[in-house]
């Protein structure tokens, strides 16, 4: 069985001693095993990238960016192999592969622009023969620990603007499915990056506390579950680390009564039921604003959901995949469970959705919920599947009050042809992300990615603008050359311009 192992100072390396199994959720097999790295692999991979960032530090950002074009060209040439990667280690339909992918090339492509995110500030005579100009310098040694949803997309925010700021970097990704993150890996070294400048370790705990406490590494970016990333920026902030963790979601989509149903309903069954509802963006409340709303959403909903084809990764005419895991699968059921069981009514069941020839796949079918109440356990926990729970309220603010007081602020929608409604959601509601009949606003790569509340931990969102702030760290000089005919006496108070 092949052994996936990890990427230090341009090698290949694999640690025998601890490996853990890399399942095919389509049929519920290892297919796999990935090497756990210990500590002191992580720590040979901080001593690379510490090792390679002086030089990587002065490298121009204009060739720093010309490694991030050829990668890009890298990316696209091999893209059916990186998404059959994804297929079969996560189990995302093909389509959706392709789509993961293009959003993580979008984001190389803003790094392009390197030279112009970089240049600073200047400002001429901010005194008499004085001049003050600022610099974006970067941090040094980054790290960056990414989860099994995205193992593509989510390191493609992190890793390029990373570099093409000037630091190194050190990645930790998902051990659920690592393949496609080694192989992206490996075309960025492809594309001529210096060994040493980015390094890959797999690993579970271990890693990533060594990650988190190394006083080499500057910064951490995290993407998980919320209580994760609580525990990843405590402790990477009690070392002195600069850190920015995303957390869960809970994204609730209201439904007004003059929305155009059947818009919400194609919206819903992409936005709630793709990637198996594995996106911290999946819609996975619909509010419905007065009964006949509600009714008119349920009929429509199921009517949709019988065309629904559930399947492996290789069919494209498939609309998504299994879950990740045996575990996961089983946590999933069990919200449906936990929901019908405290009285919601159970309108289209997955739990025993049986795919031929596929029989041992972590599959669970859309699932469709009406009439779920806020105080259900199904309600206030993230279940990460193809599940849509309805809850009805009378007005639209008794909808906005559950977005609100939700724990969760990662993203939300609202579906209606009434713009004052519409203005006043956006600008009133307690979320990061706010899509106007848009299910999943998930910003483009030129703005910055990150809910509110306990979807973020961190003062700075991902990727963008943002992403170019938090890896690097604003220096201001100000300079003059005095006059050799000129001599100032002592001044002893705050200088001023007069």
């Amino acid at each position: 069985m092949t052994t996936i192992g990890h990427l230090i100072n341009g090698q290949p390396r694999i640690d025998a001693a601890r490996t853990q199994d890399v399942f095919n959720p389509a049929t519920g097999k290892a297919e796999k095993k990935v090497a756990l790295a210990p500590k002191a692999t992580v720590e040979e991979a901080i001593a690379a990238a510490q090792a390679a960032y002086p030089a990587w530090r002065n490298t121009p950002p204009i060739k720093r960016a010309r490694v991030m074009f050829r990668f890009k060209e890298l990316l696209e040439q091999h893209s059916d192999k990186i998404c059959e990667l994804i297929g079969q280690e996560h189990g995302k339909i093909v389509h959706d592969a392709a789509g993961e992918l293009q959003r993580g090339i979008e984001n190389v492509e803003y790094a392009c622009g390197a030279p112009e995110l970089l240049k600073g500030e200047y400002t001429k005579n901010v005194g008499p023969a004085i001049d003050a100009w600022s610099e974006m310098q970067p941090l040094g040694v980054v790290a960056g620990i990414t989860p099994f949803n995205f193992p593509v997309m989510v390191p493609l925010w992190m890793f390029p603007m990373a570099l093409v700021c000037g630091n190194t970097f050190v990645l930790k990704p998902s051990e659920r499915d690592p393949s496609a993150t080694l192989f992206i890996a490996e075309l960025l070294h492809e594309a001529g990056l210096p060994a040493g400048v980015f390094n890959l370790v797999n690993g579970d705990k271990e890693a990533v506390d060594t990650l988190l406490t190394d006083p080499r590494v500057q910064a951490v970016s995290f993407v998980g579950s919320t209580p994760v990333a609580e525990y990843i920026y405590a402790t990477a902030s009690s070392h002195g680390k600069r850190c920015q963790a995303l957390g869960g979601a809970k994204n609730h989509a209201i439904v007004m009564p003059d929305a155009d149903m059947d818009n919400v309903v194609n919206s819903l069954l992409g936005a709630a039921f793709g990637s198996s509802g594995e996106r911290c963006m999946a819609l996975s409340v619909a509010v419905a604003v007065g009964d006949a709303a509600a009714d008119t959403l349920i009929e429509k909903m199921q009517a949709g959901m019988q065309g629904l084809k559930v399947g492996a990764y290789h069919d494209k005419h498939n609309d998504f995949g299994p879950v990740i895991t045996r575990a996961h699968q089983e946590k999933v059921v069990g919200h449906i469970t936990s929901a019908e069981t405290q009285g919601a009514k159970v309108v289209v069941d997955g739990r025993h959705i049986q795919v031929p020839g596929f029989e041992e796949g972590f599959f669970v079918g859309a699932t469709l919920i009406d009439r779920v109440t806020p105080d259900m356990d199904s309600y206030q926990a993230e279940i990460f599947g193809p599940v849509l729970q309805v809850v009805r309220v009378n007005t639209m603010e008794e909808a906005m009050a559950l977005i609100n007081d939700h724990e969760y602020g990662n993203g939300t929608c609202i579906y209606t042809r009434d713009g004052e409604a519409a203005r006043y959601f956006s600008d009133n509601i307690l979320v990061g992300m706010v899509g106007i009949n848009v299910p999943l606003p998930v910003p483009v790569a030129y703005h910055s990615f990150g809910g509110w509340k306990r979807s973020l931990f961190g003062d700075l969102h991902a990727y963008g603008p943002d992403g170019v702030r938090f890896y690097t760290r604003r220096k201001t000089i100000t300079q003059r050359w005095p006059s050799a005919n000129v001599r100032e006496g002592a001044e002893f108070s705050m200088p001023t311009m007069k």
